[in-house]
Protein backbone atom coordinates (compact mmCIF):
# COMPACT_ATOMS: atom_id res chain seq x y z
CA UNK A 1 0.00 0.00 0.00
CA UNK A 2 3.10 2.39 0.83
CA UNK A 3 3.85 2.13 -2.61
CA UNK A 4 0.09 3.16 -3.96
CA UNK A 5 0.01 6.22 -1.54
CA UNK A 6 3.35 7.31 -3.12
CA UNK A 7 1.82 8.12 -6.29
CA UNK A 8 -1.69 7.64 -6.35
CA UNK A 9 -3.74 11.15 -6.78
CA UNK A 10 -5.78 11.99 -3.59
CA UNK A 11 -9.61 12.77 -4.07
CA UNK A 12 -11.77 14.52 -1.52
CA UNK A 13 -15.28 12.51 -1.56
CA UNK A 14 -18.33 13.43 0.20
CA UNK A 15 -19.83 10.26 1.21
CA UNK A 16 -19.14 6.94 3.67
CA UNK A 17 -16.14 5.03 3.08
CA UNK A 18 -15.77 1.24 3.76
CA UNK A 19 -13.88 -1.48 2.18
CA UNK A 20 -16.05 -2.99 -0.74
CA UNK A 21 -18.22 0.28 -1.30
CA UNK A 22 -18.61 2.24 -4.65
CA UNK A 23 -18.48 6.14 -5.07
CA UNK A 24 -20.13 7.61 -7.63
CA UNK A 25 -18.02 10.42 -9.26
CA UNK A 26 -19.84 13.86 -10.04
CA UNK A 27 -19.20 15.56 -13.29
CA UNK A 28 -16.15 17.74 -12.01
CA UNK A 29 -14.31 14.39 -10.74
CA UNK A 30 -15.61 12.34 -13.77
CA UNK A 31 -13.52 14.89 -15.74
CA UNK A 32 -10.63 15.40 -13.54
CA UNK A 33 -10.11 11.61 -13.45
CA UNK A 34 -10.48 11.07 -17.37
CA UNK A 35 -9.32 14.25 -18.97
CA UNK A 36 -7.04 15.71 -16.64
CA UNK A 37 -4.99 13.09 -15.03
CA UNK A 38 -5.76 10.63 -17.82
CA UNK A 39 -6.75 7.64 -15.32
CA UNK A 40 -8.20 4.22 -16.74
CA UNK A 41 -9.99 1.61 -15.75
CA UNK A 42 -8.39 -0.31 -12.53
CA UNK A 43 -5.98 3.13 -11.85
CA UNK A 44 -5.16 3.99 -7.97
CA UNK A 45 -6.89 6.51 -6.52
CA UNK A 46 -6.61 7.87 -2.67
CA UNK A 47 -9.75 8.68 -1.30
CA UNK A 48 -10.80 10.71 1.88
CA UNK A 49 -13.69 12.43 3.57
CA UNK A 50 -12.61 14.10 6.39
CA UNK A 51 -14.05 12.03 9.12
CA UNK A 52 -12.85 8.63 8.23
CA UNK A 53 -9.23 8.28 7.11
CA UNK A 54 -7.91 7.74 4.34
CA UNK A 55 -8.88 4.80 1.71
CA UNK A 56 -7.19 3.06 -1.64
CA UNK A 57 -9.65 2.75 -4.58
CA UNK A 58 -9.93 1.46 -8.29
CA UNK A 59 -11.71 3.78 -11.17
CA UNK A 60 -14.46 2.24 -12.52
CA UNK A 61 -14.85 3.05 -16.13
CA UNK A 62 -17.95 3.93 -17.82
CA UNK A 63 -18.74 4.10 -21.45
CA UNK A 64 -17.19 7.60 -22.01
CA UNK A 65 -16.10 8.35 -18.81
CA UNK A 66 -14.79 7.24 -14.95
CA UNK A 67 -18.28 6.45 -13.40
CA UNK A 68 -17.02 5.31 -9.55
CA UNK A 69 -14.74 4.32 -7.25
CA UNK A 70 -14.33 0.91 -5.99
CA UNK A 71 -12.97 0.76 -2.00
CA UNK A 72 -9.91 -1.71 -1.89
CA UNK A 73 -9.19 -0.77 2.07
CA UNK A 74 -8.57 1.89 4.68
CA UNK A 75 -4.40 2.98 4.81
CA UNK A 76 -4.40 5.49 7.68
CA UNK A 77 -7.18 5.77 9.91
CA UNK A 78 -8.46 9.46 10.98
CA UNK A 79 -6.05 11.30 13.12
CA UNK A 80 -7.13 13.30 16.27
CA UNK A 81 -7.79 16.77 15.00
CA UNK A 82 -6.20 19.59 16.36
CA UNK A 83 -8.06 22.92 17.49
CA UNK A 84 -6.93 25.84 16.27
CA UNK A 85 -8.97 28.55 14.83
CA UNK A 86 -8.64 31.31 12.40
CA UNK A 87 -10.35 34.41 12.28
CA UNK A 88 -9.27 37.05 9.54
CA UNK A 89 -10.22 39.94 7.53
CA UNK A 90 -11.36 38.95 4.22
CA UNK A 91 -9.07 39.64 1.18
CA UNK A 92 -9.75 40.12 -2.34
CA UNK A 93 -10.05 37.07 -5.08
CA UNK A 94 -6.55 35.23 -5.69
CA UNK A 95 -5.39 36.39 -2.49
CA UNK A 96 -8.32 35.05 0.00
CA UNK A 97 -8.19 31.57 -2.02
CA UNK A 98 -4.42 31.62 -1.44
CA UNK A 99 -5.27 32.18 2.51
CA UNK A 100 -7.39 29.36 2.80
CA UNK A 101 -5.01 27.49 1.32
CA UNK A 102 -2.11 28.42 3.32
CA UNK A 103 -4.80 28.52 6.35
CA UNK A 104 -5.42 24.76 5.82
CA UNK A 105 -1.66 23.53 5.09
CA UNK A 106 -1.18 24.75 8.56
CA UNK A 107 -3.31 23.37 10.50
CA UNK A 108 -6.37 25.53 11.19
CA UNK A 109 -9.39 23.15 11.86
CA UNK A 110 -11.87 26.24 11.49
CA UNK A 111 -11.78 29.21 9.10
CA UNK A 112 -13.52 32.24 10.19
CA UNK A 113 -13.60 35.36 8.28
CA UNK A 114 -14.67 38.55 10.42
CA UNK A 115 -15.45 42.06 9.74
CA UNK A 116 -13.10 45.10 11.27
CA UNK A 117 -13.20 48.75 10.32
CA UNK A 118 -11.12 48.41 8.41
CA UNK A 119 -11.97 45.17 6.32
CA UNK A 120 -12.23 46.03 2.10
CA UNK A 121 -14.15 42.58 1.68
CA UNK A 122 -17.56 42.58 3.35
CA UNK A 123 -18.99 39.60 1.40
CA UNK A 124 -16.92 36.00 1.02
CA UNK A 125 -17.76 33.25 -1.17
CA UNK A 126 -17.88 30.54 1.29
CA UNK A 127 -18.48 27.66 -1.80
CA UNK A 128 -15.28 28.97 -3.22
CA UNK A 129 -13.51 28.96 0.28
CA UNK A 130 -14.99 25.06 0.74
CA UNK A 131 -13.02 24.18 -2.65
CA UNK A 132 -9.75 26.42 -1.71
CA UNK A 133 -9.82 23.72 1.27
CA UNK A 134 -10.24 20.64 -0.45
CA UNK A 135 -7.84 21.54 -2.67
CA UNK A 136 -5.21 22.06 -0.20
CA UNK A 137 -6.20 18.84 1.26
CA UNK A 138 -5.64 17.18 -1.32
CA UNK A 139 -2.72 18.13 -2.61
CA UNK A 140 -1.15 18.26 0.85
CA UNK A 141 -2.66 14.55 2.45
CA UNK A 142 -4.19 16.19 5.30
CA UNK A 143 -7.13 14.11 6.17
CA UNK A 144 -9.60 16.82 7.89
CA UNK A 145 -11.19 19.50 6.45
CA UNK A 146 -11.44 22.67 8.48
CA UNK A 147 -15.15 23.78 9.33
CA UNK A 148 -15.52 27.42 7.30
CA UNK A 149 -18.24 29.93 8.55
CA UNK A 150 -19.76 33.08 7.04
CA UNK A 151 -18.44 36.70 7.61
CA UNK A 152 -19.41 38.34 10.88
CA UNK A 153 -18.37 41.26 12.75
CA UNK A 154 -15.63 40.82 14.78
CA UNK A 155 -17.12 41.51 18.23
CA UNK A 156 -19.39 39.10 17.35
CA UNK A 157 -16.71 36.10 16.87
CA UNK A 158 -14.59 37.08 19.52
CA UNK A 159 -17.55 36.65 21.76
CA UNK A 160 -18.62 33.56 20.48
CA UNK A 161 -15.47 31.82 21.46
CA UNK A 162 -14.75 30.00 24.94
CA UNK A 163 -13.14 31.70 27.38
CA UNK A 164 -10.70 29.11 27.89
CA UNK A 165 -9.75 29.51 24.37
CA UNK A 166 -6.21 31.12 24.14
CA UNK A 167 -6.63 34.18 21.14
CA UNK A 168 -3.27 35.20 19.54
CA UNK A 169 -4.36 38.70 18.32
CA UNK A 170 -1.32 39.56 15.77
CA UNK A 171 -1.18 43.65 16.19
CA UNK A 172 1.03 45.50 14.00
CA UNK A 173 0.83 48.50 16.76
CA UNK A 174 1.66 45.84 19.25
CA UNK A 175 5.08 46.44 21.56
CA UNK A 176 8.09 44.98 19.75
CA UNK A 177 8.97 41.88 21.41
CA UNK A 178 9.90 38.34 20.65
CA UNK A 179 6.99 36.64 19.68
CA UNK A 180 8.36 33.00 20.53
CA UNK A 181 9.31 34.21 23.97
CA UNK A 182 5.70 35.42 24.10
CA UNK A 183 4.18 32.17 23.05
CA UNK A 184 6.66 30.24 25.34
CA UNK A 185 4.92 31.49 28.44
CA UNK A 186 1.66 30.63 27.10
CA UNK A 187 -0.42 27.51 28.05
CA UNK A 188 -0.96 24.86 25.36
CA UNK A 189 -4.40 24.38 24.52
CA UNK A 190 -7.39 25.70 22.32
CA UNK A 191 -6.13 28.12 19.91
CA UNK A 192 -7.38 30.91 18.03
CA UNK A 193 -5.41 33.37 15.87
CA UNK A 194 -6.79 36.51 14.68
CA UNK A 195 -5.13 38.51 11.14
CA UNK A 196 -6.63 42.12 10.48
CA UNK A 197 -6.69 43.48 6.84
CA UNK A 198 -4.48 45.75 5.49
CA UNK A 199 -5.32 48.62 6.92
CA UNK A 200 -4.88 47.27 10.29
CA UNK A 201 -7.02 47.45 13.10
CA UNK A 202 -8.96 50.33 15.01
CA UNK A 203 -8.75 51.47 18.25
CA UNK A 204 -12.16 49.92 19.44
CA UNK A 205 -10.69 46.86 18.13
CA UNK A 206 -7.98 46.59 20.12
CA UNK A 207 -9.19 48.23 23.04
CA UNK A 208 -12.16 44.95 22.42
CA UNK A 209 -9.20 42.95 22.64
CA UNK A 210 -7.19 44.16 25.54
CA UNK A 211 -10.87 43.48 27.28
CA UNK A 212 -10.81 39.98 27.03
CA UNK A 213 -8.99 37.66 30.10
CA UNK A 214 -7.66 34.84 27.62
CA UNK A 215 -5.91 37.14 24.68
CA UNK A 216 -2.09 37.11 24.18
CA UNK A 217 -1.05 40.53 21.84
CA UNK A 218 1.45 39.66 19.52
CA UNK A 219 3.94 41.45 16.81
CA UNK A 220 4.79 39.95 13.89
CA UNK A 221 8.41 41.34 14.05
CA UNK A 222 10.02 44.53 13.13
CA UNK A 223 8.16 45.14 9.10
CA UNK A 224 4.60 45.59 8.02
CA UNK A 225 3.24 42.04 6.70
CA UNK A 226 0.96 41.76 3.94
CA UNK A 227 -1.91 40.09 5.43
CA UNK A 228 -1.71 37.07 3.93
CA UNK A 229 2.30 36.92 4.37
CA UNK A 230 0.90 37.68 8.15
CA UNK A 231 -1.47 34.14 7.96
CA UNK A 232 1.35 32.01 7.76
CA UNK A 233 3.91 33.82 9.65
CA UNK A 234 1.60 33.80 12.82
CA UNK A 235 0.10 30.19 12.30
CA UNK A 236 3.67 29.09 11.76
CA UNK A 237 4.77 30.67 14.82
CA UNK A 238 1.71 29.37 16.73
CA UNK A 239 2.03 25.58 15.70
CA UNK A 240 5.97 25.52 16.28
CA UNK A 241 5.16 26.98 19.90
CA UNK A 242 1.91 25.85 21.07
CA UNK A 243 0.37 23.76 18.68
CA UNK A 244 1.16 20.59 17.34
CA UNK A 245 4.56 21.05 15.68
CA UNK A 246 5.84 21.79 19.30
CA UNK A 247 7.39 19.44 21.50
CA UNK A 248 4.36 19.90 24.23
CA UNK A 249 2.62 18.04 21.23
Amino acid sequence: MSDVSARAPRLFVDCPLAEGRMVPLDKAQANYIGNVLRLGANADVLVFNGREGEWHAKVLAGRRRPEALAIVGRLRPQPASGDLYYLFAPLKHARLDYMVQKAVEMGATAIRPVITRHTQVSRVNIERMRANAIEAAEQCGILTLPEITEAQPLAAAIAALEPERLVVFCDEAAPLADPLAALACARRGPLAVVIGPEGGFGEEERALMAQRENVLILSLGPRILRADTAAVAALALVQASIGDWGPRA
